[in-house]
């Protein structure tokens, strides 16, 4: 069981009052905060060893290059990755995706093959199968939902089938907080020849994720929604494909040697990093897995699972307002998107904020998914480490207030 109250000394900004309130953070599946040992790790890195990583013989150099290296060994041993051969730094999860996108499918994918995706994804693992089926004249294939937004397994012998070259599906939806059957579907992916990119996102820094025991080809995940900094991202790509893989992008680290008409490429997973990388914030993230590592990825994931729970019963309280995703915390992760019949969710949004409550609000990147749900937007409240039942009973009061107030100017 995790110790909130002392969990919340560690980050500095929930101390922080708004329109003199006290600060109610609702909105982790956007952002997470971050605790005062990664905040501290990045002054380190400017204020000690500040440099430019591998190559440099100097010690500034060589302590960046160790601590940059150190973060990568961290993250592969956060997901069970076999080797860090194929844990590659990117911006995010968009451009992990983008990557996949640009070398292996454009070299992949070819005309009448099947990409399948599920209609609960976000726009950046959409967006980019959209851009593939056009170029290569693929097909974009799709997995319905449920009434209680689960993914419909009904015809998924169907969906996947000897066309299918790519399965690509998120672990846990960024809208619903559905927590989707990625291991039934990898197994039966792989059976008919396809590859399979999970978009771990919103999964990673949440629920254990192992990818032997998923066997995925792909994993993305962010920095920045695991109490990391932004503009870190990690892309974990299986080494049978890494090895055959074009790099991206060319120069710099990522070469080997150059000529004047050829160049050869530096050894995994260097030959997928051109240029200079983000020193500074890997080596946050690094610390940031620290920090979830020493909480227990399990204990994270049981008081999500409580705090959801007390939350979607403490909505009961609330009338004319829809919750979307299954009603089993079990099935669902920390994220709560709701729709009241009679105010929008920006108007929403924005009174809770002047009550200091920091939530969520607009399509989050999932336009498909609101027309499926026949709503323009969603409210979002989603939850993390530092957030305690009594912040859900101070956001529920909020929405009645809200909803009183809007009833009451019609």
């Amino acid at each position: 069981m995790l110790d909130v109250n002392k969990i919340r000394q560690d980050f500095p900004i929930l101390s922080r009052q708004v329109y003199g309130k006290q600060i109610v953070y609702l909105d982790n599946a956007a952002t997470s905060q971050k605790p005062s040992s990664v905040i501290q790790s990045i002054v380190e890195y400017y204020e000690k060893y500040n440099s430019n990583i591998h190559r440099g013989v100097h010690a500034l150099s060589m302590e960046a290059t160790e601590r940059y290296e150190e973060a990568r060994l961290k993250c592969a041993k956060f997901i069970n990755a076999p080797s860090i051969e194929g844990l590659i730094f990117v911006r995010n999860t968009t451009e992990a995706i983008n990557l996949v996108a640009q070398t292996w499918a454009k070299d992949n994918i070819k005309a009448g093959d099947e990409i399948l995706l599920t209609h609960m994804e976000h726009h950046s693992n959409l967006v980019p199968w959209q851009k593939i089926a056009h170029d290569q004249e693929a097909v974009l294939k799709f997995i319905p939902l449920t009434p209680d937004q689960e993914l419909d397994m009904s015809d998924i012998d169907k969906l996947i089938n000897d066309r299918t070259k790519l399965v690509a599906l998120n672990h846990m939806s960024n809208v619903l907080g559905t927590i989707n059957p990625i291991y039934e579907i990898t197994q039966m992916a792989h059976k008919a020849g396809a590859r399979v990119l999970i978009d771990g996102a919103q999964s990673v820094p949440h629920i254990k994720t192992d990818v032997i025991e998923i066997d995925c080809d792909f994993l993305a995940f962010s920095g920045h929604k695991m109490l990391g900094p932004t503009g870190i991202g990690v892309l974990y790509v299986k080494n049978d494909i890494l090895q055959n893989l074009e790099p991206f992008l060319r120069g710099g680290e990522m070469v080997r040697e150059v000529w004047d008409d050829q160049a050869t490429w530096n050894d995994l997973p260097m030959k997928f990093e051109a240029g200079t990388p983000n020193i500074c914030d890997t080596i946050g993230l690094g610390v940031a897995v620290d920090y979830l590592e020493n909480i227990g990825i399990d204990n994270i994931r049981q008081h999500e699972i409580e705090i959801t729970e007390y939350a979607l019963d403490a909505f009961k309280e609330l009338d004319r307002v829809k919750i979307f995703g299954p009603m089993d915390a079990q099935k669902r992760g920390g994220i709560i998107s709701f729709y009241c019949e009679d105010v929008h969710p920006h108007d929403l949004g924005t009174a809770l904020d002047t009550e200091g409550i920091a939530i969520r609000t607009g399509h989050h990147c999932a336009m498909p998914l609101m027309t499926k749900l026949s709503v323009p937007a969603t409210a979002r409240a989603s939850f993390y480490i530092y957030n305690t039942k009594d912040e859900v009973d101070y956001l529920v009061s909020g929405i009645k207030k809200a909803l009183s107030y809007f009833s009451r100017s019609r």
